[in-house]
């Protein structure tokens, strides 16, 4: 009896041990298809959601990686051919699409309090604002991200981790997901957050050229530089306008200036910052000292640093300086992504903080909401570490130029759209270096009525505050309504 009781528990761990190391295992194709319903303005939205992976291959039809993602399509709708389609990135390099998933645009939001706090116990709630009641969406996990993986370990790490190789694999990715769910007819749109504004843009051009797939519009939130110039004196002045933002939320600037509202201070800034901060630090050291003690106490009063800082800086205050140091004399720092998040350092002194307050305070909530949400309304069952960010180093930054590819694929599209979409207290891509983008992507002023911008009272994630998502999706609705062309419009200039 004890012979055939060992014999049992031996099977019974094997058998355990296998299913164990099955559910570990990348697969390269797979799904898990469930429905639902939320209502959004008032309205009952159906949907199916199928959550699985699909191959990357190589140029032999060989799978080489195999990609995750989670397709979201209303199933009230019949005619898929007027029916939008957003594939939607996230950023990094190497960040899973997790967070507009689950805090944006999809048809749940992670528990969070208004103004973007984690909270327990962790989870989601249905999203009233999602975007699901006007377009259906695919959420994209590139190649090491989310549940994401290289299959082939002898393909070089260059076929997927730089700009130029993510951008040509991922377009390859999407035409092929279009055609497996018959999706050529429907209006396509790429939103993408942080670098995944970089990957957008270089994709925007890539399926136009490479894959004859021509957008209705592209939507960038929270965008990078996008390879446009702005070195030197720019690159410096560009961060006044940010400053000043932040400064009048955390209520560091004179009485004045932080009398007024901030729509009546972001303008003189700009233009202060254009009209006067550029030519100025261009000057560099021939700069006549009175002029530059002059400027240095509009930047003071602009940004509630001291002078002396300023001055110490020769005009051009680090941003990773400004976090340490606007609310030093309170024991605080402010967080980089978004700057409405206060931190504290084991020491006041120093010239940067020791953590970003908003990015520690983001992965607190979304991990937790993320494995949930997969296992138990996704149903997508795996022992695979769902990577917030993945190990996608070395990535290959050279010859990036996806600014000049997005403004390429407008000039060549005349359907194409843009909207940019900022928060205020961004300070890792800030919303007038977003404006500045769309100035340099159209220096001759011709498509200026397909170019649009956004802003919010918020960050990086300006969705996370509970006002601005449901701004921010109204905003991305409106988009794609006002994109889509009246029957019998022709693409033509």
């Amino acid at each position: 009896m004890k012979k055939n009781l060992l014999t049992l528990t031996l099977i019974l761990l094997t058998f355990t041990w296998s299913m164990a190391q099955e559910k570990r295992e990348v697969k390269v194709e797979s799904s898990s298809v469930t429905n639902g319903e939320v209502t959004i303005k008032g309205q009952k939205v159906p949907y199916k959601a199928t959550a699985g992976t699909m191959p990357v291959w190589n140029e032999a039809g060989e799978p080489i990686a195999t990609l995750f993602y989670t397709y979201y399509e209303r199933t009230d709708v019949t005619d898929k051919a007027r029916r939008p389609l957003v594939y939607s990135f996230n950023g990094g390099p190497g960040s899973g699409s997790l967070w507009m998933h689950l805090a944006y645009t999809g048809p749940y939001k992670l528990n969070i309090d208004d103004e973007g706090n984690p909270l327990q116990p962790y989870g989601v709630s249905k999203n009233p604002h999602s975007i699901l009641d006007v377009a259906d969406i695919v959420y994209i996990d590139p190649v090491n991200t989310g549940y994401s993986r290289v299959v082939d370990k002898d393909e070089p790490r260059s076929t997927f981790f730089g700009i130029n190789s993510d951008i040509k694999y991922l377009s390859d990715w999407v035409k092929t997901f279009t055609t497996r769910n018959n999706r050529w007819q429907s209006p396509k749109y790429l939103i993408g957050e942080s670098y995944g504004t970089t990957r957008v843009a270089g994709m925007a051009h890539e399926l136009q050229n490479a894959h004859w797939m021509y957008l209705n519009g592209v939507i960038l939130v929270s965008p990078t530089g996008m390879g446009l110039d702005r070195s030197g004196p720019v690159a410096a002045a560009n961060y006044l306008p940010y400053f000043a933002a932040t400064s009048w939320y955390h209520k560091v600037l004179p009485s004045e200036l932080q009398s007024k509202d901030l729509d009546e201070i972001i303008p003189e800034v700009e233009a202060y910052t254009l009209d006067v901060l550029i030519p100025a630090l261009s000057k560099g050291g021939t700069l006549d000292p009175a002029e530059r003690k002059e400027i240095a106490k509009k930047m003071s009063y602009y940004t509630g640093l001291s002078e002396k800082v300023i001055l110490e800086h020769a005009l051009a205050v680090p941003t990773s300086y400004y976090w340490k140091e606007v609310m030093r004399d309170q024991g605080l720092t402010i967080g980089r992504l978004d700057s409405r998040y206060r931190g504290i350092d084991q020491t006041d002194a120093g010239e940067r903080y020791d953590y970003d307050p908003a990015l520690t305070s983001w992965n607190h909530a979304f991990s937790p909401a993320m494995n949930y949400y997969a296992k138990n309304i996704l149903k997508y069952d795996t022992d695979l570490t769902y990577n917030l960010f993945g190990p996608v180093h070395p990535w290959d930054r050279s010859n990036e130029n996806t600014g000049r590819q997005l403004a390429q694929a407008m000039l060549q599209n005349p359907y194409m759209h843009v909207m940019t979409q900022s928060g205020y207290f961004d300070g890792g891509t800030d919303y007038f270096n977003a404006k500045y983008n769309m100035w340099q992507m159209d220096p001759a002023g011709k498509m200026q009525d397909r170019l649009h911008f956004k802003g919010y009272r918020s960050g990086h994630m300006m969705y996370l505050r509970a006002e601005d998502l449901a701004n921010s999706n109204e905003d991305i609705r409106e988009f794609i309504k006002m994109s889509l062309p009246g029957d019998g419009i022709p693409a033509k200039y």
